[in-house]
């Protein structure tokens, strides 16, 4: 086994909740996931792809007419980009095409720059192909979270092969605004480096936008830029299971993304890219009314939290997370265990998302009952009642 495997740390969010996995008991607020389940019509074409028999190899870079209603979908979102099919690769999962883009373009002993707190797999992505990674630290104040943009483009230079970003960002809400992407984007092509831009919460964006997501690097970059944009149906789509995603590219790397979805997984599955043309079909009713009740759930979620005594949470403008902590528990990991095992809470802890995540909390409020969130809140509060009684 290569040594940066054996290293490798395993997903503390995992070790969380792997352990009480179907507890009754237990109300989970640890994946990112919302608790409803994939919209009919969406599961109603993947049934009827598969008894028509389409059970076969797809295209590497996914259906044409897949990436042909990506390539609208894109352009409706972001018209400045007029994104075309030819700019789409098709992927088995976010994660997969996140993976894809870090394999095309670093190289062991890059350099890539990454700001956290993040989901550690965009920490791990690059540390498995031997990249030496700096990470460039989001800064708390009253429980939002800002960009320290001084210190990230002072930690950009010539020498830096890949800065990947995450925005709207897992786990904390903090999103970039058009200026800092403007700024970052300028300083990025004078040191000739490529920018991974983990952009698939831009729809679950909660302030008011004319084309209703967040602020997308695609708004303000040239198509040959050296930027790659990933995306996913998971979130605003409610399809986490189903291992789809797609990426924009520069066109001279779509081939070589081929290539490499050839090498990883040969191509998604017929039956899902069919459920995802039926969710592109169907994206003006689903959508918008899964930002809509997330947005309930986050106005209904955060100020319950921030009447607890010595909590600290600010709203997320976006993503599907309440990233908070409280006064005196410093170690997220152990109150984490502790909230499963004494309150039956479940919460993903804040070490999970890098070295200034600890102690804090990460609480996915995506369900589709309000009420299990106050539950969960009434949990943690008699729990915390407990601690200082």
């Amino acid at each position: 086994m290569r040594s940066v495997i054996a290293q490798l740390e395993a997903s503390k969010i995992r070790e969380i909740a792997n352990a009480d996995m179907g507890r009754k008991d237990v109300l989970a607020f640890w994946f990112g996931e919302s608790d409803e389940v994939t919209p009919e019509v969406i599961r109603r074409a993947a049934i009827e792809s598969l008894e028509s028999g389409e059970t076969f190899y797809s295209q590497n870079c996914g259906l044409p007419e897949l990436r042909e209603a990506l390539g609208q979908y894109m352009t409706e979102s972001h018209p400045a980009a007029s994104v075309d099919a030819g700019r789409i690769v098709v992927t088995s999962g976010g994660v997969s095409a996140l993976m894809l883009a870090v394999q095309a373009l670093v190289d062991a002993g890059d350099e890539v720059v990454i700001v956290t707190p993040v989901w550690p797999n965009l920490v791990a992505q690059p540390t498995i192909m031997g990249a030496q990674v700096r990470c460039v630290p989001l800064r708390p104040h009253a429980g939002a979270w800002g960009l320290d943009m001084p210190a990230l483009l002072g930690a950009i230079t010539a020498r830096t092969k890949l800065l990947i970003l995450n925005a709207p960002n897992n786990p904390t809400g903090w999103t970039l605004t058009r200026e800092e992407q403007q700024q970052i984007l300028a300083h990025c092509r004078s040191t000739g480096t490529w920018i991974l831009a983990d952009e698939v919460y831009e729809k679950l964006y909660y302030e008011p936008t004319a084309q209703g997501c967040a602020p997308s690097f695609l708004d303000v970059a040239a198509p040959d830029d050296r930027l790659v944009v990933a995306h996913s149906f998971s979130k605003s789509f409610l399809m986490t299971g189903w291992r789809l995603g797609w990426l924009v590219l520069p066109e001279a790397l779509v081939d070589a993304m081929g290539k490499l979805i050839e090498f990883n997984t040969s191509c998604a599955s017929v039956f899902t890219q069919r459920a995802a043309l039926a969710a592109l079909a169907y994206r003006k009713e689903i959508t918008p009314r899964v930002v809509s009740h997330f947005k309930h759930c986050r106005d209904t979620l955060v100020p319950l939290l921030a009447e607890l005594p010595g909590v600290q949470v600010a709203p997320a403008r976006g993503g599907m997370y309440a990233f908070f902590r409280m006064e005196g528990l410093d170690d997220s990991m152990e109150v984490a265990k502790r909230l499963v095992a004494e309150a039956g809470l479940g919460l993903a802890p804040g070490d999970a998302f890098g070295p200034e995540g600890r102690g804090w909390l990460r609480w996915c409020f995506a369900s589709k009952d309000v009420g299990r969130l106050a539950e969960g809140v009434r949990r943690l509060r008699e729990w915390l009642a407990r601690q200082h009684g």
